[in-house]
């Protein structure tokens, strides 16, 4: 398969329909999060595969190939490069629960070209600072559009002058641009009115168009304004000065701010090259990050560039360009993760916990904690934080599967424990919880349900004192704990564990990209996973979520095939029952015969430390195949 040379998608199919009488079974999610129903090869708001443009779909009644619902493979493939709404973050694959049906897909890379000069811009620090360029020469056609960047109220964004005509645009107002311009047959204006403040310190667009027939002038996504020319008169724009950019040749009413990509008749002005040798005027363009810091996501930083802006994910619990890719890994029985707070705060390992005025520093009266995890483990325990006098709070799954916060930050007083029973966790789906504590009140939000408050005891004291360390899975110094959270942590957590964060601490980000950091001990096998990408379910069909943002470069494969999965379970778990059958016979006979002919007695500790062991085995496979499920479907989407 050639790869994409632009940004882009490509999409091959297999029996599994994408539309049915205008429905979408298939579909993906892009950069601004909506549902997107056109394919490689068509365009934006099209529900049509790149063949149903060319009329060349298998059976011309469908729109796609895949919806021909043919007993043999079929495909689609082509190109998304509609810029704004790539890159692919999901794709959702419906109607492959019927007998025989199955869909994978493969997902280029996001390739950009053409952008060089997009973040090419100038600041312009005075009223009377500008820069300078040879004569624009627009005699019969001038196409001029830039960005532009201000808190000024007026300014002119670029001039040219000639014996008598001219061209300016300019910021006539906090709420109006105009575009002036006189081919010698008297002075015209274009003007466009903005309902909301164009020096708001944000990006705006501006595109002025000139020709012999009409000027007009567009300003973000208002309607563009137009004038016509008159039927006779000059139609020539003669100039002869310099091309003023961010003034005037008078200096007046000069720009403050900020101007970046400015395009005339097609050609890029490289406004940062000029601007190096320019006094008042400088390369480049400050304040990215107030236009465009909201897309670094989960808690990611916006760092301003001269040129444009990156987001560091180093306090998020996400990584990515933009902080979005999920960070995910599998823990298998007695695997331990500990993050040790005395390392993060300078603290050596040696220290007596009688020096309170050091661990002071490390006392707590609040926490934000967020996770995600996938389990059909029970009891495990979640997360661990304890302190040097023997203070902890922990969140666990119970027996029954439903959620338990623990608190226990007074010695004096018994443990606090907040138990939400309505909602059983242990089912080998992905869910999120989230715990926040300020002083005595304690708030937990599971998934998107309502959040629910819960209060320490009266008179409990309500500080973290001397933190030592997070725990992740099995807790290995029971210092402290009472005996049901002992129980607990025989095997501490077996599944997959996801974005965890505790304040600013991310402890399974550190573990997995910087293993080698003194912050961090793991113990037992941790292997990062993609075990923490949900799946969604369609009311009306079996879908699949395959979140894919923040992988250039990379192919994703995928298969699915539901009902072999269904009908294999079927005859796996008959096989099973029987056989278990035949075990617990054979076991209930070879009792007896020891029983009545050697009299000795023996304790079930082997046969449950074998349980043990198979339930971790099963545990592996179901969260390999939950990572599998990327890896191997019939359908591609590119």
């Amino acid at each position: 398969m050639k790869k994409p040379s632009s940004p882009g998608s490509f999409i091959l199919g297999n029996i599994s329909k994408f539309l049915s009488g205008g429905t979408p079974f298939t579909w993906w999610i892009g950069r601004t999060n909506e549902k997107q129903t056109y394919w490689g090869g068509s365009s934006p708001g099209v529900q049509k595969c790149a063949c149903g443009l060319e009329e060349s779909c298998l059976d011309n009644k469908y729109h796609c190939n895949c919806d021909a619902d043919r007993d043999e493979r079929t495909s689609d493939k082509g190109l998304l490069s509609h810029k704004d709404h790539l890159p692919v973050t999901q794709i959702i694959i419906g109607d492959i629960n019927k007998t025989g049906s199955e869909a994978a897909y493969k997902l280029g890379p996001l390739r950009c070209h053409g952008d060089g000069n997009y973040w090419n811009a100038a600041s312009f620090n005075t009223e009377s600072s500008y820069l300078h360029f040879p004569t624009f020469h627009g005699e019969l056609s001038a196409d001029i559009s830039f960005f532009f960047k201000t808190t000024a109220s007026s300014g002119v964004f670029l001039e040219n002058l000639g014996i008598k005509d001219f061209i300016r645009i300019e910021l006539n107002s906090p709420m109006e641009v105009l575009f002036s311009f006189d081919v010698g047959n008297g002075p015209s204006e274009v003007i466009v009115k903005s309902s909301t403040h164009l020096n708001n310190n944000q990006w705006h667009y501006v595109r002025a168009e000139r020709n012999i027939k009409e000027a007009s002038l567009q300003v973000d996504h208002l309607p563009k304004k137009a004038q016509e020319a008159p039927d006779d008169g000059h139609i020539h724009l003669q100039l002869n000065s310099q091309l003023f950019v961010g003034g005037t040749a008078s200096r007046q009413k000069g720009f403050l701010g900020c101007i970046r990509s400015l395009q005339l008749n097609g050609v890029t002005l490289d406004l940062e090259e000029r601007a190096k040798m320019t006094p008042g005027v400088k390369p480049g363009c400050p304040g990215h990050c107030s236009s465009y810091g909201n897309l670094c996501h989960n808690g990611g930083r916006c760092i301003e560039k001269y040129n444009g802006y990156s987001c560091d994910c180093g306090h998020s619990a996400y990584d990515g360009p933009f902080c979005k890719k999920e960070v995910s890994a599998i823990l298998e029985a007695g695997t331990s993760l500990i993050y040790n707070f005395h390392e993060s705060y300078g603290i050596g390992k040696n220290v007596s916990t009688h020096l309170s005025a050091i661990y002071s520093d490390m006392t707590l009266s609040r926490e934000n904690i967020e996770f995600s995890f996938r389990t059909t483990h029970t009891p495990s325990v979640l997360l661990y934080a304890d302190s040097y006098y023997q203070e902890y709070m922990a969140a666990v799954l119970c027996s029954n599967g439903s959620l338990q916060i623990r608190y226990k930050l007074d010695n004096s007083k018994d443990t606090d424990i907040f138990s939400i029973d309505g909602v059983k966790l242990a089912d080998g789906q992905l869910h999120s919880v989230k715990i926040d504590r300020e002083g005595r009140d304690v708030y937990v939000q599971i998934d998107q349900l309502p959040t629910l408050r819960f209060n320490l005891s009266s008179g409990t004291d309500t500080e973290f004192n001397g933190m030592r360390s997070l725990i992740l899975g099995k807790i290995v110094d029971s210092t402290g704990m009472d005996e049901e959270l002992l129980k607990t942590n025989m095997w501490g957590f077996i599944g997959c564990l996801s974005t965890v964060r505790f304040n600013g601490i991310v402890p399974l980000k550190a573990a997995l990209r910087h293993p080698s950091t003194a912050l961090v001990t793991v113990k037992g096998h941790l292997a990062e996973s993609k075990c923490g990408i949900s799946g969604s379910a369609d009311s009306r069909a079996i879908t699949t979520t395959h979140p894919l943002a923040d992988h250039p470069g990379a192919v994703e494969e995928g298969k699915l095939q539901t009902n072999a999965i269904r009908s294999d379970s079927a005859v796996i778990g008959g096989v099973i029952a029987v056989v278990i059958f035949v075990v617990l016979c054979v076991v209930a006979v070879m009792g007896r015969l020891l029983y009545r002919h050697k009299g000795t007695y023996r304790t079930n500790e082997t046969k449950g430390a074998e349980y043990a062991e198979n339930a971790d085995t099963t545990l592996k496979n179901n969260a390999n195949y939950q990572d599998s499920i990327s890896e191997g479907k019939k359908e591609y989407f590119i």
